[in-house]
Order: structure tokens, then C-alpha cells, then sequence
């Protein structure tokens, strides 16, 4: 069963998210909180937003997909980007990450957006496969970029050196 987040769910939402940051290798990363999560879905203008798949009907939540709005300059639409798709490997091959996807483009189909789009790391294969076989296509000619820490600080407080 696939069913919109809510606010009791940020508990479990962030230990999912602990737990895709250690699958990726990547725990000592995670610094967001319960509450920066709770602000994000649930504060007075959400910036995110959570599907969660729970099993045996609606008990234990077992998977999460947590996306955002993107947009096409191209297309001249909205479209969702997949930041987290997640399903705990003790319940891998259930389903469950199938119907999030699919619950993703019935939003992207029911709202007129054209793409749903996210990363995968290389290494991951078993998820590549999963994608791949849904019809999903790397985009092989793009490569992500991306600003943090120290390099986001410099360059953001470089506006006055650089006549912004």
C-alpha cells in the first residue's frame, strides 16, 4: 500500500533516510534532523514532499519515496525529481519500490508533467536493473554538479567581490 506521508511519519522518514545514507556508504553525511525533515514537508510552505509504502496493509512502514518539484525550460513544465527511493532490503522484491515509482507518474500524468527524473550512484546495480526495467534511460551525456560546505560559503559570499 503506497499512501502520502504524514507528520507521525517523520520518525520513521528519517530513520529511512539513516538507513539509504549507510546503504550508499555515506551515513557520516547525514546531518538534517527530524525537525529540519518536519519543516520541510510539513511546515507552512513545504518544499518536499513524501510518499511511504507500508506493508501487510497498512500497518509497518517499510519504504519511502520523498520528491520535489523541478522544471523544464525546455518543456515549459513541472516535473518531479526523485530525491529518495528507499525500500528496507528485508522487503526488497515485494513491490513496494515499483508502486512508488508508479504512484511518482500518476502525479507526473494526473498534472500534466512531463518528466520524473533522479540519480543513481554507478555502483549500484541492482537498482539500475530496477530502473532499466520500468523503461527508465540514464542520461549519459549529463554529469551532476554540485556546491556544498565551504565551496557554496565561498562562492555565495563572493557577490560583493564579484559586483552582484
Amino acid at each position: 500500500m503506497i499512501r502520502t506521508a504524514t507528520p507521525d511519519d517523520v520518525p520513521v522518514l528519517h530513520a529511512l533516510v539513516r538507513e539509504l545514507a549507510a546503504y550508499e556508504k555515506a551515513l557520516d553525511e547525514v546531518v538534517a534532523s527530524e525537525e529540519q525533515l518536519r519543516e520541510a514537508l510539513f511546515g507552512e510552505r513545504p518544499a518536499a514532499y513524501a510518499h511511504v509504502a507500508t506493508a501487510d496493509g497498512g500497518g509497518e512502514v517499510v519504504g519511502f519515496a520523498l520528491w520535489f518539484l523541478n522544471f523544464s525550460t525546455w518543456r515549459g513544465v513541472h516535473g518531479i525529481y526523485l530525491e529518495d527511493l528507499y525500500v528496507r532490503p528485508d522487503r526488497r522484491g515485494g513491490g513496494h519500490g515499483k508502486a512508488l515509482l508508479a504512484e511518482l507518474a500518476r502525479i507526473c500524468v494526473e498534472r500534466g508533467y512531463e518528466r520524473l527524473e533522479w540519480s543513481v550512484l554507478n555502483w549500484n546495480a541492482p537498482s539500475i536493473a530496477f530502473y532499466e526495467s520500468l523503461g527508465a534511460r540514464p542520461q549519459d551525456e549529463w554529469t551532476v554538479y554540485r556546491l556544498t560546505d565551504g565551496a557554496l560559503a565561498r562562492l555565495g559570499t563572493a557577490g560583493d567581490r564579484l559586483g552582484a
